[in-house]
């Protein structure tokens, strides 16, 4: 070791002749103990430098590690994101796909809606012309039933007409008499054509009858009659009346004469008259009032 480097522990001259023999053992120990302080301290440099070497290397280690999971995720990134990228452009190519679809389906839907609308007005429009032409056909028809009627109108009005005639002659000719009471009577028919005479003119009830001679009454209205005895020569027969539980003998009467009885039913009296007088039978009829009131 050269003792003029610097930094290097410089001996102390030589002791002067008066310290004596102890001081350079002293001395001699300060040497070691500053040889052995620069051996420590050269030995902690070397490890220290060691210590650094290796936290550089760790250290290097890590920061590449750090690098290498950087552009691990800085790759990772790049993919989701090209990812997201393709969801999002296959996303509108959908949906345009979907509306530009939407599209032509409403528009064929419009089409077809329309192709229908036309269909059915046509399909209207020839049935409207069908039933016009039935209309006009069952016009005519009616004109000409129209025509026809008016025609059996007309016919049945003179027809009508000369039936009204006929009864108003006919009803004129009916004769009022009285009756076996002393009663006036109403009208009185002496054939079939005179009696339909008076049901056309409504002023009574009529009830048609044809009683042969036996041995119950025949209901006729609401009364019994029971035919007893008949005079065919002389046109005279005798009947009994029952009406409201009364018996009423009418003996040795003639054709065409009103037998009169009242009842409870009615203030006017019932009437009857026999217009046919035969083999142990008479035909005539029950005349009856229209209004049928209970008598005071």
């Amino acid at each position: 070791m050269n003792p003029n480097q610097p930094g290097m522990f410089q001996p102390p001259p030589p002791p002067s002749s008066n310290g004596g023999g102890l001081k350079i053992p002293i001395l001699f120990g300060l040497v070691l103990a500053l040889l052995a302080a620069n051996v420590y301290l050269f030995l902690q440099l070397g490890k220290t430098k060691e210590d650094v070497k290796e936290l550089q290397a760790s250290l290097k280690t890590e920061i590449q590690g750090v690098h290498e999971v950087a552009a691990v995720s800085s790759k990772a990134s790049q993919k989701y994101q090209t990812e997201l990228k393709d969801q999002l452009e296959e996303a509108r190519r959908q949906q345009a796909m979907a509306v530009g679809q939407a599209k032509l389906d409403a528009q064929k839907k419009v089409d077809d809606l329309e192709k229908t609308l036309k269909q059915e007005t046509r399909a209207v429009a020839q049935q409207m012309e069908s039933k016009i032409g039935e209309v006009k056909e069952q016009t005519q028809a009616a004109q000409s039933k129209i025509g026809e009627v008016s025609t059996e109108v007309g016919a049945v009005k003179g027809e009508v007409a000369a039936t009204k005639s006929e009864l108003e002659k006919t009803i004129g000719d009916l004769k009022r008499v009285k009756g076996d009471l002393g009663e006036q009577s109403g009208l009185i028919a002496t054939n079939g054509k005179e009696l339909n005479a008076l049901k056309a003119l409504g002023e009574r009830n009529y009830f048609e009858f044809r009683l042969a001679k036996q041995k119950n009454a025949q209901r006729v209205g609401d009364v019994a009659i029971l035919l007893k005895r008949v005079d065919q020569k002389k046109n005279k027969f005798t009947i009994e009346l029952t009406a409201d539980d009364k018996k009423v003998e009418k003996k040795d009467k003639s054709i065409n004469e009103p037998l009169q009885f009242y009842t409870s039913k009615a203030r006017q009296p019932y009437e009857i008259v026999v217009n046919e007088v035969g083999k142990d039978l008479i035909v005539g009829y029950l005349a009856t009032p229209k209004v049928q009131n209970v008598r005071n």
